[in-house]
């Protein structure tokens, strides 16, 4: 039947069609977090309305004119824009061609309604005359059906006849009926003729309208992506700095794949779908405009049902969204303060608050699902009640008025259905066309300006002799992304030609930005840089940049060869050269011990080279150059002793007869500089030498001072551990040391042999040379500390005692991140476990989706039904039946309106129950792991939080309304196929031959409506890395003059994924005519098999219709199925992210009850021998053998730089992490077999910055015990111990006043008092202040003081200050450097020591 050619069509947009009513669980997916989206997302949903297909035409007033104000105007007023902006005269040419073969394409499928209708036409024709001859009284005479002669001959002989009806009509002269004349075969093979000539017509013309209009794209995308990193490589530095570099390359690649959506095939295919439903409508009006006119007439109900539809749901999506954020704000909260969570033991209450907010969401998506139900129900049953009315008007105007024969009721019918389907099909693509624009808005902006400092330009002077005088007048200096903050204030500075001068100032001076300026990375704002005398904003940036050789603290190097990394020094630079600078860099030995030398890859951003590596080949690269003027920005600052040495004198030779500038923090590298300046808020405070600065006592000595203190402690720890008698341990000022278990000398030799071999011969692995890396690195970083020692020091002191733990650590750390990436879909099985408890629901929404199944069938069914009708001699007979098919029509629609709605609300009401059980059991399980796990940047509270939201949503992908899909086209095709077998098994055999191909091709549809996408991004990863490359590290590309190259790098790679372009536009081509012409193909060969069945089997014609129509709906919805299966992988792999969760076992577990547990807890704390890294970071030693010990009742107070380790030992005390090596004991418990929930229930802590949650002053001091019920006069006897509860009596709602998100309605002081009273209020045996009064000004330091000191009576108290005024009374003083304790005792003790301790308090000096 016809309707088979023309549902067909729809395979187009399949999938969206009818996953109207399913949408509930990507759309809570993709929306999450941002209103705007849920608002598109409907919009997408509202196309995505006509249910199935047929419903398609009432789509014309949805896209009336509020919806876009003026679709095509606009658009294609852009595209030419976009177009023609980078088109040349070949691509106009091939646009304009495509655009023609796209408009005869769209104008087929109407052609074949007029076959069709000529077809239908014949059919029934035939039938009639079957039956009129099938009456025995009736024969076949010269091809006119007339009586038979002895009939009336018997009549005229015997004069008297009994007269009846039948033989009354004998003498009326029959109709004049020709007959023999139809040979139905040769008509069908006449007409299947037509539809291959048609078909082919179509295959050639869809594969030159999409292949042509692709290369053209092809061709400007290419030259725009060029054109526009070309324009980004030569932006100053500063428009890098406002603009983010993840954001460009963002665009690189997504926004210009939208651009080309917009003037790719999408154009092509909006012309034909716009040509259909011109030529449709016209066919409409010319053939029938009556029954037109009364199908238009119908139609705004439709459209008045999608747009409310639209409205309902645009409006219950913010209302659950609204409601998730509420949860989702819970969320954030709760894991950005995991801590204080932990600290206080509130992960269960947590849990149920967020649960509490999570059931108005639910609430919220049920209701949604209801009236997506409702409505989805409400258009199937318009569309029936509309083929109800226009099939009975369309008898009554064949049958009765006899203006149309059947042919052309169908021809109207079908030309007004596939018009408005058209129209409703090409509004996808106005939406590609407006992504386009606005994405090329922002790209055509950033191809049209013109940067502030052209680095690629010719202008500018290039001075024959350069001396190298370098000189600052007045310069003022803010960056353009903080324009607020002045960085330099009127800097005046020379720089003599030859000489080294040296920059020093504490961070932010302005010290970094000087050089900066002098490579014109920026222009100053006031005053100006100069070069022998000239302004260097008067002299070509290329050559200026090119006399320069920078050498920066960490030094980017680009994932190439060593020898390419030197070579970026200086273009077409030789062999030897190369050699030479790395032999001044001392980089050439460990070049040379590498197994590949100079050939070996240094990895992405040189992350297979140890620092000191880099620093060496970055120093090389600055060599080669040869440079006039010497930059050093730190150079040394990563490298350890020994490497630093050596470096230093490269660099003491390379130095000589250039003008250096050097900023260094250490100043044993500063020490023989010609001239220190010291720097301080942006101005050159001081210059001199190194001792003239001394004597000044100004911000240089400070510096010095403040240095020498920790390298000596070091050298003492490092003296001591090597002297065999250690002084007798536990003695006042002396450190007891247990560091190494083996004999120290063998550490120390095979120290010495094996650092640079370790690495280097492990190089080929990836792993093993980065943790050779990191062990280097740590070892590095410790030798760094000791200056004056001899080398081997650095080898006792090295981690090797310990290497082990940290290697292990980075082993367990490294695979992880591994698995993050590559996650294995989960199980259905396990995903359908969670979804258990609602099968009742699941069971009746399955009922009504295999109901909704059965729908299409019948349609068919009723369709053949009435084409029967029309061959029925009978009117009155005619007329009972066509009542008859078109009150069932009435009968299917109400019935498909109650079974929609029961499938929408049964499956929401699964889906969210699911999607809340989910999110609970995710949230639970994440606050049950240990701080260490939240410290991966991949456990971000943000990250989390978007988990909870999005993964537990998508699982409903892959139950719920999934289910209902898959239902729903199983009894299709079920229903289908059977009833077609029943009917005639012959014909079905013939088109299921033909079903593979319709499915395929509606999966190449599907295919390419997401684009051949991945492809394109593998082709486009190439150049993405060196794009990524360029403009992660602009600055180093630009100090080294490299943007040319890059650029020409990164047209290199284009060409790839250009070729592909152009290789797919063809295959794309061949794929969408095939797609397009194998409907045409399937009903040639169907109706030319029919008419066979009819003439020599007597087959009705009707069954014939009947099963071509049954058949080719039920292969849309196979189409329909497949299109799911996104959502289903996506859904799995969601699911198998959320198991990986619930599955995970942390190292410290909250919610278990193992662990000791004891009655009479003292207090009693002992640090042994404790070393430490933080997990996330192995490679730096935070403790380095802690050892100290507190008694019940005392206070122990931390004082020390910050980074030393103070907060580190208070949070292993809390058991957020364990130590590596060594053990906390706690009343002689080790920490770590003690039972988490009990022991953190015995510690208050009150730190720096207290975190409030969002609630009643009230319950954040309830907040101090999770475990009980608290009364209120607890709460007030706690606010009035922690000198809280008149301050919060002065206020109107007293203890209910909301403190705001994090407290941030009060000020720093009463926070930190609610803090104690939190701290208090659950009576702990042990007090942890972190800083608890650095934050507050003297007034509130008073009270919160006096508060702490109350607080502190009669339990164990460690302190960590700042203040020296605060800790003066406390029991035992540890004074901590570098992670261990170097002296310890009262405050008198040690003063009298005169050791660190006396010195920080007689200078006063802050410990920062």
């Amino acid at each position: 039947m016809p309707t088979g050619s023309v549902r067909l069509q729809s395979i187009k947009k399949l999938g969206q069609e009818n996953q109207s009513y399913e949408v509930t669980g990507e759309e809570a997916a993709g929306s999450y977090m941002s209103m705007t989206n849920s608002k598109e997302k409907s919009k997408a949903q509202e196309k995505a309305e006509q249910p199935a297909i047929r419903v398609g035409f009432f789509q014309l007033e949805r896209l009336s004119p509020p919806r876009y104000p003026q679709p095509d105007a606009s658009c294609v007023c852009v595209c030419v824009r976009v177009q023609f902006r980078f088109a040349t005269c070949k691509d106009v040419l091939m646009m304009v061609v495509g655009a023609l073969c796209a408009v005869l394409h769209g104008s087929a499928q109407p052609l074949m309604l007029l076959v069709f209708g000529l077809l239908t036409d014949t059919f029934i024709e035939y039938d009639i005359e079957l039956n009129q001859l099938s009456d025995d009284r009736k024969e076949c005479v010269n091809n006119t059906i007339q009586w038979k002669r002895n009939y009336t001959a018997a009549f005229n002989e015997s004069g008297a006849f009994i007269f009846s009806n039948s033989t009354l009509e004998m003498f009326g002269p029959l109709k004049n009926m020709s007959c023999g004349i139809l040979d139905i075969e040769h008509e069908m093979t006449l007409f299947a003729f037509y539809y291959v000539g048609i078909g082919a017509a179509v295959f050639i013309l869809g594969y030159f309208q999409i292949s042509l209009w692709v290369t053209s794209a092809a061709k400007q995308i290419q030259l725009i992506r060029k054109m526009y990193f070309s324009k980004v490589m030569r932006m100053e530095i500063g428009w890098f700095d406002c603009t983010s570099v993840g954001e460009l390359n963002t665009r690189m690649s997504d926004d210009i794949n939208k651009i080309n959506d917009a003037i790719a095939d999408q154009v092509a295919i909006f012309v034909q779908r716009f040509t259909t439903f011109v030529c449709g409508f016209s066919i409409g009006f010319v053939k029938g405009w009556k029954l037109t006119l009364v199908i238009i007439a119908a139609s705004p109900l439709i459209g008045i049902g999608a747009g409310l539809m639209a409205l309902f749901v645009a409006k219950l999506t913010g209302m659950e969204l609204q409601a998730y954020a509420k949860a989702g704000a819970v969320a954030d909260e709760v894991l950005s303060s995991i801590r204080t969570v932990s600290a206080f033991g509130g992960e269960k209450k947590e849990v149920d608050r967020y649960d509490k907010n999570l059931v108005s969401a639910q609430r919220w998506g049920i209701r949604k699902g209801l009236i997506m139900g409702f409505f989805t129900g409400y258009m199937w049953l318009i569309i029936f009640l509309c083929y109800a009315l226009a099939f009975w008007y369309g008898s009554t105007l064949v049958v009765d008025a006899e203006e149309y024969t059947p042919g052309t009721l169908l021809q109207v019918f079908f030309g007004v259905l596939v018009a408005a389907m058209n129209l409703g099909q090409a509004s996808p693509c106005l939406e590609a066309f407006a992504a386009g624009r606005g994405a090329a808005t922002i790209i055509f902006e950033t191809i049209d300006r013109e940067p502030e400092i052209d680095c690629l330009s010719e202008a500018g002077y290039k001075l024959d002799r350069v001396k190298g005088d370098i000189e600052f007048h007045n310069v003022t200096f803010y960056y353009p992304s903080r324009p607020e903050v002045k960085i330099l204030d009127k800097l005046s500075v020379a720089v003599k030609s030859g000489e080294t001068t040296a920059f020093v100032g504490p961070s932010g001076a302005g010290k970094s930005t000087a050089v900066q300026l002098i490579q014109r990375f920026y222009d100053p704002k006031e005053g100006m840089v100069t070069l022998d005398g000239h302004d260097i904003r008067g002299l070509n940036i290329q050559w200026l940049r090119s006399l320069i050789g920078i050498v920066e603290q960490e030094p980017v190097l680009f994932a190439t060869t060593i020898a390419e990394n030197i070579r970026y020094g200086r273009p077409g630079v030789s062999t030897e050269d190369i050699v030479t600078a790395a032999k001044e860099a001392n980089a050439y030995n460990f070049i040379m011990d590498l197994p590949q030398k100079f050939d070996t890859l240094v990895g992405e951003g040189g992350g297979q080279m140890s620092g000191g590596q880099k620093q060496r080949i970055a120093i090389a690269r600055a060599l080669v150059r040869n440079p006039r003027i010497l930059l050093l920005d730190m150079a040394t600052s990563a490298l350890d002793n020994e490497s630093e040495a050596i470096v230093q004198e490269a660099l003491d030779k390379v130095r000589m007869g250039r003008t250096t500038i050097s900023i260094a923090h250490r100043l044993s590298t500063i020490k023989n500089a010609d001239v220190i300046v010291g720097f301080e808020h942006g101005r050159a405070v001081e210059r001199g030498k190194h001792n003239e600065l001394l004597e000044r006592k100004g911000v240089y000595f400070t510096l010095v001072t403040l240095q020498s203190q920790g390298d000596k402690a070091l050298n003492e720890k490092a003296r001591q551990s090597r002297s065999p008698a250690l002084s007798e341990p536990g003695s006042i000022g002396s450190v007891t040391n247990c560091d190494h278990p083996f004999p120290l000398v063998l550490v120390a030799d095979s120290e010495q042999e094996e650092p640079e071999r370790l690495n280097l011969s492990r190089a080929g692995s990836y792993r093993a040379s980065l943790r050779a890396s990191i062990r280097q690195r740590s070892r590095s970083q410790l030798s760094n500390l000791i200056p004056e020692s001899p080398v081997p020091s650095a080898g006792d002191l090295g981690p090797r005692a310990y290497s082990m733990s940290q290697e292990d650590k980075y082993k367990s750390a490294t695979p992880e991140e591994e698995e993050e990436d590559i996650v294995e879909p989960a199980p259905v099985a396990r995903i359908l476990k969670y979804n258990v408890p609602e099968w009742p629901y699941m069971l009746f929404g399955s009922f009504g989706a295999a109901i909704n199944g059965g729908v299409n069938p019948v349609y068919s069914l009723l369709f053949s039904q009435i084409l029967a009708t029309f061959s029925v001699e009978d009117p009155a007979v005619q007329r009972r039946e066509i009542d008859g098919i078109c009150l069932f029509f009435v009968l299917v629609g109400v019935i498909s309106f109650f079974t929609q709605m029961l499938q929408g609300y049964a499956f929401s009401k699964s889906g969210e129950l699911l999607t809340r059980r989910l999110r609970r059991i995710g949230f639970h399980a994440m606050l049950g792991q240990e701080i260490g796990w939240f410290d991966d940047h991949r456990n971000s509270p943000g990250a989390l939080t978007t988990r909870l939201a999005t993964d537990a949503s998508q699982v409903q992908g892959a139950t719920g309304s999934q289910i209902g899909m898959i239902v729903n086209s199983l009894t299709n095709i079920g229903v289908a196929v059977i009833m077609s077998f029943y009917f005639s098994w012959k014909l079905t055999m013939l088109i299921l031959c033909f079903l593979p191909f319709i499915a395929l091709s509606g999966g190449f549809q599907a295919k390419m409506l997401t684009g051949f996408a991945k492809q394109d991004k593998q082709a486009m990863e190439a150049a993405g890395q060196v794009s990524g490359e360029a403009l992660n590290n602009i600055r180093t590309v630009a100090g080294l003059g490299k943007e040319k190259s890059f650029v020409e790098m990164f047209e290199r790679h284009l060409d790839a994924p250009y070729k592909a372009a152009l290789k797919k536009a063809n295959v794309y081509g061949a794929c969408y005519g095939f797609a397009q012409c194998v409907v045409f193909l399937t009903n040639s060969a169907s109706y030319r098999f029919g008419g066979y069945l009819v003439k020599q089997e007597g087959l009705h014609f009707s069954l014939v219709f009947r099963v071509i129509s049954a058949i080719v709906t039920s292969g849309t919805a196979l189409g329909r199925a497949s299109s799911y299966t996104p959502d289903y992988a996506k859904a799995k792999i969601s699911a198998a992210r959320f198991f990986q969760l619930l599955d995970r076992v942390p190292t410290i577990s909250v919610y278990s009850d193992k662990g000791d547990k004891w009655n009479n807890f003292q207090g009693n704390i002992e640090f042994i021998d404790c070393k430490f890294t933080y997990p996330t970071r192995p490679d730096i030693q935070v403790l380095n053998g802690l050892n100290v010990s507190v008694k019940p009742g005392q206070t122990l107070a931390f004082v020390g730089s910050s980074g030393c380790g103070k907060s580190t030992s208070v949070q292993l005390l809390e058991r957020f992490y364990d130590p590596d090596n060594g053990k906390v004991l706690i009343d002689g418990h080790d920490s770590t077999r003690v039972n988490v929930p009990f022991l953190r229930s015995k510690i208050g802590i009150v730190s720096q910055e207290p975190i409030l949650f969002d609630c009643s002053i009230a319950e954040n001091i309830k907040y101090g015990d999770n475990s009980r019920e608290i009364s209120m006069n607890e709460v007030i006897s706690a606010a009035k111990k922690a000198q809280l509860h008149d301050f919060v009596m002065a206020l109107p709602e007293k203890y209910d006043t909301n403190v705001g998100s994090q407290g941030s309605q009060l000020s720093r002081g009463q926070k930190q008092r609610i803090a104690i009273a939190r701290a208090i209020i659950r009576d702990p045996k042990i007090l942890l202040l972190d800083e608890a009064t650095s934050a507050l000004d003297t007034e509130s330091e008073k009270t919160v003081q006096e508060a702490l000191d109350k607080a502190r009576e009669g339990r164990t108290c460690i302190v960590i200050a700042h203040r020296l005024s605060t800790i003066q009374n406390s029991d035992i003083i540890a004074v901590m450097s570098r992670g261990f304790v170097i002296e310890k005792g009262s405050h008198e003790q040690l003063m009298g020591l005169k050791g660190a301790y006396y010195k920080l308090v007689t200078t006063g000096a802050p410990i920062s």
